[in-house]
């Protein structure tokens, strides 16, 4: 079983940046793909970014060349850089590796 924690949420102006970490538990961490979700009030939660154990990375169009993740395997965590951020990114963020997920932590987007 695997345990992931999120955090790094909060509550940012249009045009600022977040980092989130999602930590781990288990000894594996470094076998896993790893993927970031979000899901905003009223619509289904999408795939955000992934990342292989390779780390080859995935994006959804709609933060490409804004949003990047990366892990750092010594720390079993993952993270994701949200730079640029408006309105539209305002969702629950969630980890998730072979569907196991977290908590989730919220970020606003708002002025």
């Amino acid at each position: 079983q695997v345990q992931l924690v999120e955090s790094g949420g909060g509550l940012v102006q249009p045009g600022g940046s977040l980092r989130l970490s999602c930590a781990a538990s288990g000894s594996f961490f470094s076998t896993y793909r790893m993927a970031w979700y979000r899901q905003a009030a009223g619509k289904q939660r999408e795939l955000v970014a992934r990342i292989t154990t390779s780390n080859s990375t995935y994006y959804t169009n709609s933060v490409k060349g804004r949003f990047t993740i990366s892990r750092d395997n010594a720390k079993n965590t993952v993270y994701l850089q949200m730079n640029s951020l408006n309105p539209e990114d305002t969702a629950v963020y969630y980890c998730e590796t072979s569907n196991y997920w977290g908590q989730g932590t919220q970020v606003t987007v708002s002025s």
